[in-house]
């Protein structure tokens, strides 16, 4: 005993010798750790929403509070987005205006120049509430839209300012922001999934022994925190059930159920196909009939957001029934969905966008006779990106009214008929589940369409951020007294992630369209900071050579090989280095599963051993347990 008492002491004296560099680096490390530890809670307080979310968590589960998150993105990434357009384009058109000089140019026809939106005669009370409404009259000469931007330049011996320019770059870095805020967004959910497991089963010890706050005061967080754990394992739990089942088919069931799924996709094709048809014939129509006044003017401009809203409304839900059929786990139902829905509701979009490149570009021909004069068809579209601004702009506003719309006459009078009727039929409909997969692809068409309209609608950012915080609370009210928890649930870690994925797609859309009219169509000559150009991004090279000639050599140099080769080298190194570093996490995580499995079977070895050992020597199980 004494002899052990004395070696304790001798391992306690033990004090490893570090250096003074050594104790500096990592007293360094840990003040910069607390340091950043101090600052994400200091932010966290801050945070948007922050006690909402933890609320929807605990109640209904991560996949929903999932959704909930993706909207407060969206919020704070339109809200960015608006300051930037209202630093660089919207406060220096408005400041400069009065003072700034225009570029003219007398070689353009001069019916290519006639465009005045402004009405000349008296107008009634009414139609300013259309014009609200339908975006035209006074909304469309404002900064709303494009054709209010003037070609001005200010220029003095210290300072110069290009409106034009500084609105063509304004959009390209628009969109180059939000790329990069989705990309990280997306890299920090894929962290999260591949620490988590992503959509793997087993997970079980981990939450168990892992997912307690202790941090948790109060009943109210602590029914928060178990309901949340809860909607975990009975995610996990189905996930499971639903693999085994899928494990014990036979050939001929498998044979049965893939060409059943096949046979449901083509159907599920087939309904979407139906529906551009109809978007395209509504499009048509639509711009045949602008011209009408009134209430019946108006309805024919709604015209194709009517059919898209009705589309996007109709052919999710009878794809949601043949979902049923087809027999997907719960999270490759709600992907499969999403899948649908974005292919319908992008492709929708991209309809509608085609449709009036045909008509604004006489279908490609620009020599034919209404598109000689002016290179577009100026006598239907004589500021053709308003037209397309405007339409953005209709997109937004109707898909706002219709969620305003489906809560106050549809989802509040179910809840108070199911509520306080007790009739079969009306217990039998029930209240309504919320729908994660419907809800996320209502806000990536949102977004989609404000990315679009965003370079002729300068102010559609601010609208979107307006509107989706209004759309928050909606959702809210709806998730809280209107709907029940859903009887499926799925796995929010693999859904976040997704979601992005989904965007990207939208931000694909929306580029294209972006690259399309900066590069090839001819910019409407009436309206416009472009005017005078052959297209928008002629304005960047005339821009260069009238900036001095050290300027001009720097940048040469920039784009030059000596440059653009190393760069591109040195982005090649980082993206293998970083390829390399995810692969070596992945391993990590894979062999420490792998170790965890074989820790367990070792368990369950030794377990057996001990029962086998103890029925042998007949040993009660009590004395064993002792």
């Amino acid at each position: 005993m004494a002899l052990r008492r004395a070696a304790w002491q001798a391992q306690q004296m033990q004090v490893p010798v570090v250096s003074s560099r050594e104790s500096w680096k990592r007293n360094k490390a840990k003040t910069l750790h607390k340091l950043k530890d101090e600052i994400r809670g200091f932010i966290y307080i801050f945070a948007l929403w922050r006690k909402t979310l933890q609320k929807i968590g605990g109640n209904f589960g991560g996949g929903v509070q999932s959704f909930f998150l993706f909207l407060r993105f969206l919020v704070v990434l339109n809200f960015v987005s608006f300051l930037l357009i209202a630093g660089l384009v919207l406060t220096p058109s408005i400041v400069f205006r009065s003072v700034a000089t225009g570029i003219v140019n007398s070689s353009v026809p001069e019916q290519c120049m006639e465009y005045d939106p402004n009405p000349q005669d008296l107008v009634m009370f009414y139609n300013y509430f259309l014009d609200l409404l339908s975006g035209t009259g006074f909304m469309e000469y404002s900064y709303m839209f494009y054709g209010y931007y003037n070609n001005t330049m200010v220029v003095n011996e210290n300072f110069s300012y290009n409106i034009s320019l500084a609105y063509l770059f304004t959009a390209v870095f628009y969109f180059i922001f939000c790329l990069i805020c989705i990309i990280a967004r997306m890299g920090t959910a894929a962290r999260v999934a591949v620490a988590t497991g992503g959509s793997a089963v087993g997970n079980y010890s981990m939450i168990v022994f892992t997912s307690w706050d202790y941090g948790c005061l109060g009943d109210r967080a602590t029914k928060l925190k178990q309901k949340n754990i809860h909607y975990r394992l009975q995610v996990d739990l189905e996930e499971e059930r639903i693999k085994k089942r899928a494990a014990a088919l036979t050939l001929r069931q498998k044979i049965l159920l893939y060409s059943l799924r096949v046979g449901m996709a083509l159907i599920a094709f087939g309904l979407i196909i139906a529906a551009f048809y109809c978007i395209f014939l509504a499009t048509v129509f639509s711009q045949a009939n602008s011209n009408q006044e009134g209430i019946l003017g108006l309805i024919f401009q709604y015209l194709p957001s009517m059919v898209i809203t009705a589309g996007n409304f109709v052919v999710p839900l009878l794809c949601d029934q043949i979902a049923l059929i087809e027999q997907y786990s719960p999270s490759t139902t709600v992907i499969i969905a999403l899948l649908r829905a974005v292919f319908l509701r992008l492709v929708s979009l991209g309809v509608l966008l085609f449709t009036l490149w045909s008509q604004i570009t006489c279908n490609g021909n620009t020599s034919s006779t209404e598109c000689t004069p002016c290179q577009y068809n100026h006598k239907e579209y004589p500021c053709w990106e308003t037209r397309i601004g405007q339409e953005m702009y209709k997109l937004t506003l109707f898909d706002f009214l219709i969620n305003i719309a489906v809560l106050v006459l549809v989802e509040i009078p179910r809840r108070i008929v199911v509520d306080n009727w007790s009739c079969k039929l009306a217990q039998w409909v029930g209240r309504q589940e919320f729908v994660v997969s419907s809800n996320v692809l209502g806000l990536v068409y949102g977004q989609t369409v404000v990315w679009t309209g965003a370079l002729f609608c300068p102010l559609l950012p601010l609208i979107n951020t307006v509107k989706f915080v209004i759309l928050f609370y909606c959702k809210k009210i709806t998730l809280f007294y209107n709907c029940r928890p859903a009887l499926k649930t799925f796995r929010s870690t693999t859904s976040a992630f997704f979601f992005l994925v989904v965007l990207m797609f939208g931000w694909g859309l929306a580029t294209v369209v972006m690259v399309y009219a900066l590069a090839v169509i001819h910019p409407s000559m009436g309206c416009g900071p472009f005017r005078f150009f052959l297209n928008m991004w002629e304005i960047v090279p005339t821009s260069f050579y009238n900036l001095s000639a050290t300027t001009q050599e720097f940048l040469f140099f920039i784009g030059s090989q000596a440059f653009s080769i190393p760069l591109c080298v040195l982005f090649c190194v980082l993206m293998c280095y970083f390829v390399a570093f995810a692969s070596v996490y992945g391993n990590s995580v894979s062999l420490l599963r792998a170790q965890l499995k074989l820790e367990g079977r070792d368990k369950q070895f030794l377990v057996k051993q001990f029962e086998e050992v103890r029925r042998r020597l007949q040993i009660p199980g009590d004395i064993a347990d002792d």
